[in-house]
């Protein structure tokens, strides 16, 4: 599995993905947009220093997208979202991805904090944000509507020092594990 930028070759898939109903629940979005409005949304951004948007590929195949939107970098924090097309689910990329786009957030933007919302039903989303180190800071009643209904949101954060810290724990147990063998 890795991330690279977005393309413009990315775009037919990015349509589909944004075109989906259930998908775009998970992002409190619409999911309704034109061809023609995302090559234009492209063609804005694509200089755009408030956002990063990635593409994640397994084995040279499109299986989804995690984005890094509204840096601010004055209080250096940024939101995190993340879709993995349906095919390619259970194989823990949506997890593999956020860690290297947290690791470009921190590493590279020099961001302090990185936060995310998410449905409080959506407990799959909800475990793997934990098992990366992010923490429940709050719940937002009937914050977004989607599926026809008014959904409470959990909103949730990561700072650098909590994300470096894990980091570290990740290679010391690494190193046990090959010094053990």
């Amino acid at each position: 599995m890795l991330i690279r930028p977005l393309e413009r070759k990315d775009l037919k898939k990015i349509h589909h993905i944004n075109n989906q109903r259930d998908t775009m629940a998970y992002w409190f979005e619409e999911a309704y947009e034109s061809f023609d409005e995302l090559e234009e949304l492209y063609a804005k951004h694509i200089h755009d220093t408030h956002e990063r948007r990635f593409v994640i590929q397994e084995n040279g195949e499109f299986a989804g997208v995690v984005e890094l939107v509204d840096i601010d970098y004055i209080p250096r924090t940024c939101e995190i979202q993340v879709i993995v097309l349906s095919k390619f689910r259970g194989r823990k990329l949506a997890q593999q991805a956020m860690d290297k786009a947290l690791e470009h957030a921190f590493f590279i933007l020099n961001m302090h904090k990185v936060y995310l919302y998410v449905d409080t039903e959506n407990k799959p989303a909800i475990h793997i944000y934990q098992k990366l180190g992010f923490q429940l800071e709050g719940t937002m009643k009937e914050q977004f509507y989607a599926r026809g209904n008014y959904r409470d949101s959990h909103f949730m954060g990561i700072m650098k020092r909590d994300f470096v810290k894990q980091k570290n724990r990740e290679m010391k147990d690494e190193s046990s594990k090959l010094q053990g063998s």
